[in-house]
This record gives C-alpha cells, structure tokens and sequence, in this order.
C-alpha cells in the first residue's frame, strides 16, 4: 500500500503507466489517471488524508454469443469491456465494510452479521453482504476496509454494472485479506451468490464470469456449479474495428413476462422429454418430436428451442474464428446470431407493443450501414434497450453519426474488449 499524498503524486508522473496499459487503451491512459486521482481526493475527503491506499478495478461485460441460452445450460462467449468500476481502498481495524459509490449515500456493513438482510433487497449493501458471506463461508479471510468507487459501467446497458460492483468487492477482498489466492472463477461463483441470495435477483453465471475474467471468455454452463472457462486469445485491437453499443432507448419497466416467457419456453419444451432444462434433451430427440412439441407447448416454444440448439454451436464456431485470427468468420457468426435472435427466438421486440421496435430500427439501420462489412446483432436480454455492432474503424463517424441522429447525441458508445477482469492495478 501507499499513502494517498504520494499515490496522487505518482500518478501524475509516469510511474503507474505500465500498470494502467494493461486495462486500458494508450490514448485513455491520461484521462484515465485523472479519473483515479480525483478518485483517490474524494477517498481522502471520506476516510482521511493520513491512509495507505490501493486501487482496484473490475471491467463490465459484454454478450458476443448464446444469446438467452445460460439459463437452460447453455453455452456462451463473452467478453471484459474497457468501462469499468474502480475503487481507492484502504484496510480498517473497525470490521465494517465502508463503501461509497459516486452518486450514492454510502453503505455500511458490519461484517459481525453476515446473514441475509430482507430490508436489503435490490441494494447494494446486499451485494457486499453477500460477497463477504460467500468468502467466509468457503474458509476465506474477511475484514473491514473503506473504499471511494467511481464506475463509468453504463447503468441499464446490459453491460452488467452490478456484475462489476460485486466483482470490485471480491477482488478487493481477495487481495486485501487472501494475498489474491481465490480464482476469477471463485470470484465470479461467489458475486452470483450475492446477487441471487441478498439481492434477490436469479441471474445466471455469464454477467460476473465475463466481468471477473476479462478478454474474450468462453463458459459451458452444463454444470453450472462447475462451468467450464475457456479464455479465448484475440487481440481485438489488432483488428481494426470497434465495438459499439446502441442505446435505443427502449423501456425495460414491463417486460418481465417477456423474459420469463423465453427461459418458461425453453423449459416447457424440455419437460415435455422429463428434463428440468433444454441442455439435458438430445438434440436429435427433439428434432424426431417437433410435432408433438408443438401440440403441447406452442410453436414459439418450438423455435425458441432451435434456436438455442443453434447458438450453442455458433458459441462454439465464434471461439475457434477468434481463436484462429478469423476475424471474418467470427462477424458473419455474429450475423447469424443475430437474425436467429430476431426471427427465432424472437426478442427483438415485444407483440404486446408492435408499434414500439426501437431494437428493430438500430437493427435494420446496421445492415444498411454495415452490410458486407460489419456485424451487429441484439444485446443481452433484448425487447428494448441495446445492440451490438462490431464496426470497421473507417465506418466509425459515419456510423456514430447516422446512428446519433436517430437515437439521440449520446446513444453510441464505442467499447474496446479489455484483455484483464477483476484486477489490484495499483
């Protein structure tokens, strides 16, 4: 650790640099270590001057592929982004957690009461509460600490800003009291856990696995309680494109049936063969009984199915393209992914508001301006709020600006794929 006088005048010079490349592009590094200094004055206006610090970071996520199939077992590709959360921590004797996020009344937790907390619910002390009782609960070390945060992990993006905050947590834990020997995959497992016993939300695995390893991650879901990782090697910078993310939007407020509908679907097809989820019936098993499917549980449930079949397999094409350099192959996967989202499994948009199709129009913009030479596809749960677009660097102004036009000034964001998740940078 070192004291925050000296860190601020560290970072002024060139000294944290190297560290700082590693997460971030060269030309953000100044901006970036601007951000971590006015960070680390407002930790000092918290929590004190006189403190020996560290800096933290925790990268959101971005779906590439397998686009509503963890939820049945399913398998996925995703990806770190270069927007992250970061924290100025410093260890304290008081066994309370202190953390206050830019924006938000801070939170206190006393770690001498781990259990669940009901008037906690949907907030992020629940998250805190819950990360620290996981560690403890798998034999790991906790203690108290105070932390000022800062995230540019756009909220309501489908970038997973709440991935990335229990990913901050965990990995300030593991390297303050665990000289950093809990896994990314550990702390991922252990963020979940978070979110779906004290915050109350039943997210799959994909949102804290992707935020907690970094760079291009691909997870088989078979077994949930053991997913199988395989980090992808690409080197997105190389090339020559950018990943944007279109915010069109659209209102997620009533579309809660509508997620539940896909995962109920998918589930009620694999009932029909005596399995709880869509991964556990043969392939080839539903294909032979596609009729009697579709007396039972609908053709939508049908199609819906197919095309969690078919994004399990373009998972798998995307990472052997990346992993081979085929940067090509990998967009027209992207493609197909895409249009299986829109006409399959069909959630694009919502029939209870055919006039509403803001996700639609982004859609059929990008082909227009990307056709032959990009791709895009729906992102994250879809009915409303964002794309994807993988976009050639001399399409970029033109794409920002067609697309800002319609969307609105601040609608594009122009994303890189960060090579590290959960990290101690400094």
């Amino acid at each position: 650790m070192i004291k925050t006088n000296l860190l601020k005048e560290k970072l002024a010079g060139a000294e944290y640099d190297a560290a700082l490349a590693r997460i971030y592009k060269k030309e953000d590094i100044a901006l970036q270590k601007e951000r971590y200094a006015a960070l680390v004055s407002r930790f000092e206006e918290l929590f004190g001057s006189d403190r020996e610090a560290e800096i933290y970071s925790a990268p959101g996520r971005t779906e590439v592929c397998g686009n509503h199939t963890d939820h049945n077992h399913g398998k996925v590709l995703a990806a770190g982004v270069n927007l992250d959360a970061v924290a100025v921590v410093s260890m304290n004797a008081d066994n309370i957690v202190r953390v206050k996020s830019e924006g938000y009344k801070i939170d206190a937790v006393d770690l001498s009461n781990l259990g669940v907390m009901p008037a906690e619910r949907g907030k992020s002390e629940s998250l805190i509460r819950g990360v620290c009782a996981a560690f403890k609960n798998r034999g790991y070390s906790i203690g108290g600490f105070d932390a000022a945060t800062v995230s540019d992990v756009l909220s309501g993006s489908g970038l997973s800003s709440s991935a990335a905050f229990e990913v901050l947590i965990g990995t300030i834990l593991n390297h303050l009291y665990n000289d950093g020997k809990v896994s990314a995959v550990e702390i991922a497992q252990i963020a979940q856990f978070a979110e779906n016993e004290y915050f109350g939300k039943p997210c799959g695995l994909m949102d804290q696995m992707a935020c907690s390893v970094g760079g291009f991650v691909q997870i088989d879901f078979k077994d949930p309680a053991l997913p199988v990782i395989n980090k992808v090697d690409f080197d997105f910078a190389a090339c020559n494109h950018a990943l944007c993310i279109v915010d069109t939007g659209g209102n997620h407020a009533d579309l809660t049936d509508e997620y539940a509908a896909v995962r109920g679907e998918m589930e009620a097809v694999a009932a029909k063969f005596g399995k709880s989820v869509l991964r556990d019936v043969d392939r080839a098993e539903f294909e032979k009984n596609i009729s009697v499917v579709r007396d039972s549980a609908g053709d939508r449930a049908v199609l819906r199915a197919m095309h969690f079949y078919n994004e399990n397999v373009r998972v798998e094409k995307q990472a052997e393209a990346l992993a081979n350099g085929d940067f090509e192959a990998f967009k027209a996967v992207i493609i197909e992914s895409g249009f299986s989202s829109y006409m399959y499994n069909q959630n694009v948009y919502t029939c209870k508001a055919p006039s509403d199709q803001p996700v639609s129009v982004a859609l059929a913009m990008c082909q227009d301006i990307l056709g032959g030479k990009g791709a895009w596809r729906v992102h994250g749960g879809g009915f409303a709020g964002t794309i994807q677009a993988f976009v050639p660097m001399d399409l970029l102004d033109e794409f920002k600006a067609r697309i800002c036009a319609v969307f609105g000034e601040k609608s594009c964001y122009v994303l890189n794929i960060r090579p590290e998740g959960g990290v101690k940078v400094i």
